[in-house]
């Protein structure tokens, strides 16, 4: 028996990184999952190698009519919807001055606000620049804040319907997002081994927190924060001598 047998999953950014992660998860966990994406290659790669159980579908998700789309996918390839995990997102490097706002809108458009799912659990991927800043990344962290506080809101919002809501914010995790020219000289060692969990973490643990949030398991759960970060907002990092 797996923790989501039964269960119908739309996860969005689903093609690679945490997403695919999460995609793979829920899968093997028992639940049938749409994978939803602007990288069609590589969705309708992963959903061919997770076979009946997962199919995949376009979705911009700055586009109000390829969610419904995309639901219409659930409901057609598997008769209903009982979880969306909100995982698109993207990162801009720049500092506030030298941000152009076309870049800004971009950022907070695509990092998606809360959608109906129609009961059961939707789960917001955040990240830690949901509780602190960091130079250069305003728009990110002005989107991840604002992910942040919606979840409060559709909690409350949602209750009602039995929809319970959760936020989910990772840390430094390895994947294609941290792997830009951006970062050429980024020494994931030197910075993440300093954490109280020394190293950076895996798309792998994100997925399996994803799978708790949505299972029954965490029934009683909405409203909530959930950190995945190795410690890093735990307190400030001293030098080691």
């Amino acid at each position: 028996m797996g923790r989501l047998d039964g269960k119908v999953a739309l996860i969005t950014g689903a093609a690679r990184g945490q997403g695919e992660a999460e995609a793979r998860e829920f899968v093997a966990e028992g639940a049938k999952v749409v994978l939803a994406d602007v990288l069609d290659d590589l969705g309708t790669k992963v959903a061919e190698e997770l076979g009946g159980d997962a199919t995949y579908c376009h979705l911009d998700v700055t586009d109000p009519g390829e969610w419904k789309a995309a639901v219409d996918v659930a409901l057609s390839a598997f008769g209903r919807l009982d979880v969306l995990v909100n995982n698109a997102g993207i990162l801009r490097l720049a500092l506030l001055e030298d941000m152009a706002l076309d870049d800004y809108l971009a950022v907070i458009n695509v990092n998606p606000a809360l959608r109906e799912a129609g009961g059961g659990a939707i789960v917001n991927t955040s990240s830690t620049s949901g509780f602190i800043g960091t130079m250069g990344l305003s728009a990110y962290t002005a989107s991840k804040f604002a992910v942040r506080g919606m979840t409060k809101c559709a909690a409350m919002e949602l209750g009602r319907y039995s929809i319970r809501v959760n936020s989910v914010h990772p840390g430094g995790i390895d994947t294609e997002m941290v792997a830009g020219p951006e970062f050429a000289d980024f020494d994931k060692d030197a910075v993440y081994g300093r954490l109280p969990v020394a190293r950076i973490g895996q798309p792998e643990e994100v997925a399996k927190l994803m799978v708790f949030l949505a299972s029954d398991d965490a029934s009683y759960c909405s409203g909530a924060e959930y950190l995945i970060d190795g410690g890093m907002l735990a307190g400030p990092m001293m030098p080691t001598s």
